[in-house]
């Protein structure tokens, strides 16, 4: 295929994203490739092309980052095989192999199998493919209809959004759901959260659960833990921040006592476990803060008692970031929500707000203040380790953010809560809630999307907000123009 290679990749990541194959996929190896989750496209320039993947390889399903060249050697020619951001790939796809090389090799020494694309797409395919890339309108909207959505009425638009709202907030319960059963199965089997892969015995989907199965308190702390530092790591570190806290889990924190310390043994063990805290030699200061020294004083009794995964400050994106945004603001908030969680009844405390408070607009006030966390110490006036901010850090977690955890982790995660414990009238007050939420921030796609609705009174509406997001991960970002009631409109 006489095809310019620059552009020809882009054309790859599209085929992948859409799954343009003609025929079953299998790596060069023999063994069958199914793809459950493609993954979400890498915008930084550094890492692999897709990011969180979820594939099953023969018998086994395998959550990670997919890389997509165009000849199998580019692997090493790219430095790929050298790279830490690539130590989480578990498959590499290209378009050329010419001498069926099973597999690539992570700078960890991890074998990772590889697959030959050429062998699963044709001309006509990547043709479609580079026309709809070309299609994809690049001024003011991300969606290809934005030209024409005048012609449809408002009430049509505003009712099909949300609608989308609805499903959005569906499958995050759906998936918060199905992750207090697998917590609940990995704590019932006595086994170690999987790292690389997810292969969860065939017993755990055929398992039917209890309310009673959900009694014990850790398995909730657990998994808000995660679903609160995932939300914590904004767009580009949710993925670590959530294995971070699978890592430092709820179980190993509970052994570190309750005291005056207990915060910076919490930081300590999670910036060292992060990979963020540097070599004591790396630290520009003259003088090492008494803060730092501790954390590396703590660390050493720590240890002792830590036997999970390890990771490294490769693992972490501080490229085009505010400093508000950095992960070291981030985990320094997390500590204190931690400090919270665990010895304060946050869950409890939750709750009881849930069931006491009428007046729905008090009740949002009063839960989203809980996670806006003041700056204070060593973080109040650092955004990184050992170089001093220029500005002073009043707020690891200011209102926009505890916006969007009340948005994408409260709600849902009580509404599962509720719903389990049959307390029917609070679930119902979850969904009522998030019909009415007034949010304080929106995003870049989401602006795109009202814009190319002629919908700018959706913004700040929860509700519509996520059903634009829906719409545009599901429908315009897909080109599924004619499954979408307004493409079916406009369209036909």
């Amino acid at each position: 295929m006489n095809v310019e290679p620059k552009v020809y990749e882009k054309k790859l990541h599209e085929v992948w994203l859409h799954q343009s194959f003609n025929s079953p996929l299998k790596t060069v190896c023999g063994d069958e490739v199914k793809i459950l989750e493609a993954g979400v496209l890498n915008e930084d320039y550094a890492g692999p092309d897709f990011l969180n993947a979820r594939i099953r390889i023969g018998n086994l399903v395998y959550v990670g980052d997919i890389e997509i060249d165009n000849d199998y050697n580019d692997w090493k020619n790219h430095g790929h095989n050298i790279d830490n951001k690539h130590n989480k790939v578990v498959l590499h796809a290209s378009l050329t192999n010419n001498n069926n090389q099973q597999y690539v090799y992570t700078k960890d020494g991890r074998r990772v199998p590889t697959i030959c694309l050429s062998n699963y797409i044709n001309d006509e395919k990547l043709k479609e493919a580079a026309n709809d890339l070309e299609s994809i309108p690049h001024n003011k909207s991300q969606i290809k209809c934005a030209h024409l959505t005048n012609e449809i009425d408002f009430y049509t638009k505003k009712k099909f959004i949300s609608q989308l709202g609805v499903d959005r907030f569906k499958k995050k319960c759906l998936k918060i759901e199905s992750r207090l059963k697998e917590i609940l199965f990995i704590h019932k089997m006595n086994i170690k959260e999987p790292v690389i892969t997810y292969d969860l015995q065939p017993e755990f989907q055929q398992q039917e659960f209890k309310s009673t199965d959900f009694q014990p308190k850790h398995l909730w702390q657990q998994l808000f833990y995660e679903l609160v530092f995932e939300a914590l790591g904004y767009s580009k570190n949710k993925s670590i921040m959530q294995r971070l806290a699978m890592s430092v889990n709820i179980q190993f924190l509970n052994k570190l006592g309750h005291d005056g310390e207990t915060i910076r043994r919490f930081e300590s063990a999670l910036f060292n476990v992060s990979g963020l805290l540097p070599t004591k030699e790396s630290i520009e200061e003259v003088d090492t803060p008494n803060y730092i020294n501790q954390l590396y004083r703590d660390w050493e009794i720590l240890k002792r008692i830590y036997d999970g995964e390890m990771y490294n400050k490769a693992d972490w994106h501080f490229f085009k970031l505010r400093p508000q945004n950095f992960p070291t603001i981030r985990i320094a908030g997390g500590a204190k929500f931690l400090e919270s969680l665990l010895f304060n009844d946050l869950l409890g405390t939750i709750s009881k707000k849930f069931s006491e408070i009428r007046n729905l607009n008090v009740l949002i006030n009063s839960i989203r203040s809980l996670f806006v966390i003041r700056g204070k110490g060593y973080w109040r006036t650092h955004y990184i380790f050992g170089k001093p901010a220029n500005d002073e850090i009043k707020y690891f977690v200011g209102a926009a953010r505890a916006d969007e955890i009340v948005i994408n982790v409260i709600l849902p995660f009580f509404y599962i809560y509720f719903n389990i414990f049959k307390e029917d009238e609070l679930a119902k007050k979850i969904l009522k809630i998030f019909s009415i939420y007034d949010q304080k921030a929106d995003n870049k796609i989401v602006r795109e999307v009202a814009e190319g609705l002629s919908a700018k009174p959706f913004l700040k509406k929860t509700l519509l907000s996520q059903g634009m997001l829906e719409l545009f991960r599901n429908f315009c970002s897909k080109r599924r123009c004619l499954e979408c009631e307004i493409g079916k409109m406009i369209f036909n």
